[in-house]
């Protein structure tokens, strides 16, 4: 996808990635947001968050390389209470 720029910060929606197993392509899966390269933003809207939603976002920064990434759960009263930081440990 293309960057797009919003208040002077570069973004893409929606990035193809390359789904491996044992240094096998396996298919691709799809980032929601993809902010300055180097921030992964998954977007949901569910009743809560639940343990395979913080498994996929660590799989995505796996496979990417990346080491930071925001859970977004957009179906909350508040929205920051639907804001989670997820940091992949070495």
């Amino acid at each position: 996808m293309r960057p797009t720029q919003a208040a002077g910060l570069a973004f893409s929606r929606q990035v193809n990635i390359a789904v491996q197993y044992k240094c096998e392509s396996v298919g691709e899966s799809r980032l929601d947001l993809l902010v300055g390269g180097k921030l992964i933003v998954e977007l949901k809207a569910v009743e809560e968050l639940a343990p395979i939603h913080k498994a996929q976002v660590n799989s995505y920064l796996r496979m990417t390389g990346r080491t930071l990434a925001l859970l977004i759960n957009s179906n909350t009263r508040v929205l920051k209470e639907g804001i989670r930081r997820i940091i992949l440990s070495q």
